[in-house]
């Protein structure tokens, strides 16, 4: 049984977040920026401009993610943090559904998950989620938001557009969904705690 741990993405291990997402997918080009900048910027931004990105992220007092790994190897990836700080998210069409008002930093969101080609179908992504509700909760966050793909929905979903996890993944961990945009596209909501 392979041994998993997982840490938060704070600047010593930066080159286990490289690791983590460059294993497959669109992660290594990306390198988690999607969320953080409009869609202008994101453009304009090269490889290495979006990495410098992701090194003060990970520099900063709150990690910007979590990091999983599989005997020591950094496997897999998720971004959560407070919704505000995912600039894009509010500029979404798709998620203007969502109950929470967008400047409540207490409300954060689930967005980006990365596992590696060899540690997927091992439940990795289920394993990340956990912890990134037990990181929101420790952070503060009142509500956790996420916007899964449903491949139930009835249309194939190519793999490298199930980066923002899978529906039946959070209902497992508990998520209720408050909204579908459209058929292949949930938003799900925890609750952590009350509003004050």
């Amino acid at each position: 049984m392979p041994r998993i741990t997982i840490d938060p993405a704070t600047a010593d291990r930066f080159d286990d977040a490289q690791h983590a997402l460059s294993g497959g997918g669109d992660g290594h080009g990306c390198q988690c920026q999607w969320w953080t900048i409009t869609n202008a910027e994101f453009n304009r931004t090269t490889l290495d401009e979006r990495r410098g990105l992701l090194r003060d992220e990970m520099a900063a007092a709150l990690p910007p993610a979590l990091i999983a790994y599989v005997d020591g190897e950094a496997a897999g990836w998720v971004r959560v943090g407070p919704r505000t700080r995912q600039v894009r998210l509010a500029r979404t069409r798709n998620f203007a559904a969502s109950e929470e008002d967008w400047d409540d930093a207490d409300v954060w969101a689930v967005t980006c998950f990365v596992v590696r080609k060899e540690h997927r179908n091992r439940g990795l992504t289920a394993k990340l989620l956990d912890a990134a509700i037990d990181h929101a909760r420790a952070g503060g966050a009142r509500v956790v938001e996420a916007y899964p793909s449903d491949p139930n929905a009835g249309k194939r979903i190519p793999v490298n557009d199930l980066y923002r996890g899978v529906l039946s993944t959070f209902e497992a961990a508990g998520f209720r969904e408050v909204a579908r945009p459209r058929p292949g596209l949930a938003i799900v909501s925890l609750e952590l705690r009350s509003r004050v």
